[in-house]
């Protein structure tokens, strides 16, 4: 039976059991129940495995130098459920203390296995909106690395940080407008696009844009943010027409293809 099977009570009585479980085997010095819950098929008792982590990480001082110890063991796993599973509870303590988890991070990114990277960016993702300043100097480092799946997972990887302070993360995309890799700059429209459409970021992006040298990236980019718009009604912050208006006013460069005649 899978977690979301269960009632609303039973799922709180499994991840309170997970998390004594696991605060149990790292004040004894065990591994068993970590590894049962990293490694599970559930995604949601891995999330519950790897988010009890955190929460002991840091209500326990005690206890943190064991677990930056198992983190460590893990990461060289040949499991790849446990190695995915330890880059999101390393994203857990990097929330507040990245300095102590980005060795796994570096390692992450160069995983064999894709669900291993895609942790990576999702981790980068919670650690850039509670902890930026460490991650965007991290991610920056990267920016220009000759694996272009490299540069692509960290631009992806800038995203949620960019939908409440595109200002951050801006210069840091502005490096890839360049990029040889079509992938890479397919990356770089779409994040572009997914942070525009929130409350106050149009108006930074757009800004930001009229100063950038390449453009066929920004035109591209300019018709993804009227088409995100459009996807995303429900959610952005103006209609498309409105978003249009404020484009044909504010972009320097020429109309967008939605323009109105």
């Amino acid at each position: 039976m899978g977690f979301y099977d269960l009632t609303k009570e039973e799922r709180k009585e499994w991840v309170d059991a997970i998390h004594k479980d696991i605060f149990n085997d790292l004040s004894m010095g065990t591994v068993s129940h970590i590894i049962d819950n990293f490694s599970h098929d559930d995604t949601y008792v891995r999330k519950a495995g790897y988010q009890a982590i955190g929460k002991i990480y840091k209500a326990d001082e005690n206890l943190r130098s064991t677990i930056v110890f198992v983190l460590g063991t893990f990461i060289e796993s040949e499991l790849i459920k446990v190695r995915q599973t330890t880059i999101n509870a390393a994203g857990e303590i990097g929330m507040s203390d990245f300095d102590v988890v980005r060795v796994f991070f570096d390692k992450g990114l160069f995983d064999s296995h894709h669900s291993v990277r895609n942790a990576v960016i999702g981790s980068m993702k919670k650690m850039g909106a509670k902890n930026p300043e460490p991650i965007l100097k991290w991610a920056a480092q990267y920016l220009q690395h000759e694996d272009k799946e490299i540069r692509r997972e960290i631009c992806h990887g800038l995203e949620l940080r960019g939908r409440t302070h595109p200002q951050d993360i801006l210069p840091l995309l502005e490096q890839l407008q360049n990029d040889q890799t079509k992938r890479v700059r397919n990356t770089l429209v779409h994040v572009l696009g997914q942070i525009a459409y929130k409350k106050g970021c149009l108006e930074t992006v757009i800004n930001a844009l009229n100063g950038w040298e390449n453009q066929k990236l920004v035109d591209l980019a300019i018709e993804e943010i009227v088409d995100v718009h459009e996807r995303y009604k429900n959610f952005a912050a103006l209609k498309q027409q409105e978003a249009i208006v404020y484009i044909e006013k504010n972009y320097k460069r020429g109309k967008t293809r939605a323009s109105t005649p």
